[in-house]
């Protein structure tokens, strides 16, 4: 699932967005990556990927309804939802899943068909829909780097939501608690930011909680670091005791550690 080396340079990052789906009741949308994907293949994901030059085209200005620092990160988050999940916040309408997997076509065959979409349609993506909820960084240990911002939103009503069937293989919506439940009985992969993830939004009981815990997030780099650890190896998180940033960055415990295939959420050896 990841490619990583203790004596790596690393590579730079490059950026990067996720969309965490959410149905008021807080169950989330989830896909799984294809195994042949050369990162993070096999795992269970929420919607994302590289944010693209085109992103922070002024093209866009028309046709999205917020402009702050994050836009392209957010207009980024809106395209790969709509790639991944056939989702699509917007405002000044309503879509239907029909409409969105023709849309998810043309959008495939040509990238300007999203924008003129809307145009035609009267319609703006909802990017102040999306909330952020953190910033992770792939390690320097990791072949493949990303820098990615974690935006939280309440799915459109009506928008079911369906896999690509090429990058992601499934789908389903389902609370927290049992995403996690499934990791631990060995029935899907989680990669450590989407552990955590899964393992926050957990506390919560409706969309609003997840709208308080965003309006507090830290959105500082949440970086792993790679360390040894007995007879495996750990991703220390900020505020570990290996870590080089000494402040906690993320709640929870302040490491993964690899047992077998699979990343343990653990605190620091005694």
């Amino acid at each position: 699932m990841l490619d990583l080396k203790m004596d790596r340079e690393g590579v730079p990052p490059k950026p990067a967005a996720t969309l965490i789906l959410l149905r008021e009741n807080v169950e989330v949308f989830c896909v799984k990556r294809s195994g042949k994907s050369a990162f993070m293949g096999g795992a269970v994901v929420f919607p994302g990927g590289k944010v693209d030059p085109s992103d922070s085209s002024e093209d866009w200005s028309p046709v999205v309804d917020a402009t702050d620092s994050l836009r392209e990160f957010r207009i980024a988050a809106c395209r790969e939802s709509l790639e991944e999940a056939a989702i699509l916040p917007v405002n000044g309408g309503t879509l239907a899943d029909a409409e969105l997997e023709t849309l998810r076509k043309s959008h495939a065959a040509d990238p300007a068909a999203l924008r003129s979409f809307l145009r035609e349609r009267s319609l703006r993506l909802d990017l102040s829909a999306l909330l952020p909820f953190a910033h992770w960084v792939t390690p320097t240990a990791e072949q493949r780097r990303y820098d990615t911002y974690f935006f939280v939103a309440c799915a459109p009503k009506g928008q079911t939501g369906a896999h690509d069937r090429t990058e992601t293989t499934e789908s389903f919506w389902a609370a927290p608690a049992e995403v996690l439940r499934r990791y631990e009985a060995g029935e899907v992969q989680l990669a450590p930011p989407t552990h955590r993830t899964l393992d926050i939004l957990a506390s919560c009981t409706h969309f609003d909680d997840v709208r308080a815990l965003a309006a507090k997030a830290n959105l500082d780099p949440i970086c792993p670091r790679l360390v040894p650890q007995a007879d495996t190896v750990a991703l220390a998180l900020p505020g570990d005791p290996e870590h080089d940033v000494r402040e906690t960055r993320v709640s929870g415990k302040t490491r993964y550690v690899l047992r077998g295939e699979r990343w343990r959420s653990e605190d620091a050896p005694a």
